[in-house]
């Protein structure tokens, strides 16, 4: 039987601590490609229009950045799990997905900011709110599954 390919569970100890930070970033990139591309077609009108582009819109493309760093603090405290034996997928999919999915629609919100704003040049702060009130989505699932952890450790 030779050189045959054996797999462990233990071979998978790390899926749930990665898929945290996965999930949080598959959904930062989604939603800063969706607002990205809301942003190039406002500044597109505008140069169109020989108007100033406005750079505030970049504002609203980065946004969504933010996810993938919280994914990363859940997956540092989640290494601790893994290296003594606990593996904590559940954890790792869900938290990843929530903080995704806050990331993408942020995004979604992104787009039609920039969108508004490039054709108004008003209501900045009114949009970069609204974002904020997505982001704490994704703050509040960093925070809870943090303090699981805390709990799960004691």
């Amino acid at each position: 039987m030779g050189n045959e390919l054996i797999i462990q569970f233990k071979d998978f100890m790390g899926v749930g601590a990665g898929a945290v930070l996965a999930f949080a970033a598959i959904g930062s990139a989604l939603g800063t490609g969706v607002a990205g591309m809301a942003a190039i077609g406002a500044w597109k009108k505008a140069f169109a229009q020989n108007k100033q582009a406005s750079f505030m819109l970049l504002a609203f493309v980065g946004a969504p950045l933010t996810q993938t760093i919280y994914g990363m603090i859940v997956m540092n405290k989640m290494a601790g799990f893994v290296s003594k034996g606990t593996y904590l997928w559940g954890i790792g999919i869900f938290c990843g997905m929530a903080m995704g999915m806050s990331a993408f629609m942020q995004g979604k919100a992104g787009a039609v900011a920039s969108d508004a704003m490039g054709e108004t040049g008003k209501g900045f702060g009114n949009y970069i709110v609204v974002l904020g009130v997505i982001e704490t989505v994704a703050l509040f699932v960093m925070a809870f599954c943090l303090g699981l952890l805390d709990k799960l450790a004691s």
